[in-house]
């Protein structure tokens, strides 16, 4: 390649949206097991907004590029990886541990993080399925590990990781009660939810033990607004709560109702899971990918010189995704 700069949005400090920068560095060196990417998408997670703030401690070599889903393709691949030039791949786990993230023109992405794209792909709305779909995947399958049969609570359930959530049990043989805005129920129902209530119901306990009279066997709030003292009568003996958002207070819970039914509460966050579970959740992915596709709503895209602007409505808790195109 002649190139020896790149366009990246990046930051030098931590801090609030208008610390991320917008210019060049160096066109990074690949090792023998990495891939260099061309990047043609990137998406805005949560967890990015709180990596640039400083809320999320992980390690964050300055400058630091922000942002960790890409769509691309192969610039240059090191000769120990099965990758060639011109390949459409994506990945979802950069931005964390101290790798560079993805808001660039140009990524290196090590080879056991890359996935092959399969053809026909739109980039926009591949990257932003990417992390919802992922989180789903993972949080089912390796944390609470859904059986066929079970009943699943999905909280916020037309939201970007509740709607991959629906799908992803539905396509475990689950039964789902979804809850969601009202103006949402259609939605849920067109994912395969089997039952839909008002999350704000105040008698949604009561509704749910009337489609799950023992509990649900898996209750997950994808939203985190939900208190941990209002999920445990809802859940059945031996049954699991996953845990993957909210950063408000919570009112104190007894653990009575707890350990008394042996309910186990697992904490998940994606940004820890292991290279099999992330390789696991691509090919399902990919399979939906090349063939249902997934319902991820995009709630706006931006050129890669507006990445501050996209931090600034994701923080703003927008109904969608929201991307950034760089050389689409």
């Amino acid at each position: 390649m002649g190139n020896t700069a790149m366009r990246a949005a990046f930051i030098t400090e931590t801090g609030p949206p208008d610390v991320i920068r917008i210019g060049e560095l160096p066109l990074p060196a690949i090792g023998p097991t990495d891939v260099l990417v061309k990047v043609q998408a990137t998406a805005v997670n949560q967890v990015d907004t709180y990596i640039r703030a400083g809320r999320y401690l992980t390690l964050t070599p300055f400058p630091f590029i922000v942002g960790r889903d890409i769509v691309g393709t192969v610039a240059e691949a090191g000769r120990g990886t099965p990758f060639i030039p011109d390949q459409r791949v994506w990945c979802n786990s950069l931005g964390h541990g101290g790798r560079q993230g993805a808001c660039s023109e140009y990524a290196v992405v090590p080879s056991e993080r890359l996935y092959p794209l399969p053809d026909g792909t739109d980039p926009t709305a591949t990257v932003a399925a990417l992390h919802p779909a992922a989180t789903a995947h993972i949080a089912l399958h390796h944390r609470v590990r859904i059986r066929a049969g079970e009943t699943m609570l999905i909280g916020g359930a037309a939201g970007s990781v509740g709607s991959c959530a629906v799908l992803s049990a539905k396509e475990a043989g689950a039964r789902v009660i979804a809850t969601a805005r009202p103006d949402d129920h259609p939605r849920c129902r067109e994912l395969g939810a089997d039952a839909v209530f008002d999350f704000n119901d105040p008698d949604l306990t009561e509704r749910v033990l009337d489609e799950a009279p023992s509990g649900v066997d898996v209750h997950w709030d994808t939203s985190g607004h939900a208190q941990l003292k209002a999920i445990a009568p809802m859940v059945a003996t031996k049954g699991r709560i996953v845990i993957t958002a909210g950063r408000e207070p919570q009112p104190s819970t007894p653990l009575w109702s707890l350990y008394t039914r042996d309910i186990s509460v697992i904490g998940f966050v994606i940004s820890l899971a292991t290279v099999a579970e992330l390789a696991d959740a691509a090919r399902a992915i990919n399979r939906r990918i090349g063939g249902p596709g997934f319902a991820t709503r995009i709630a706006d895209a931006f050129p890669l010189t507006e990445t501050a602007k996209a931090h600034t409505l994701v923080e703003a808790a927008p109904k969608g995704r929201v991307v950034i195109e760089i050389a689409v």
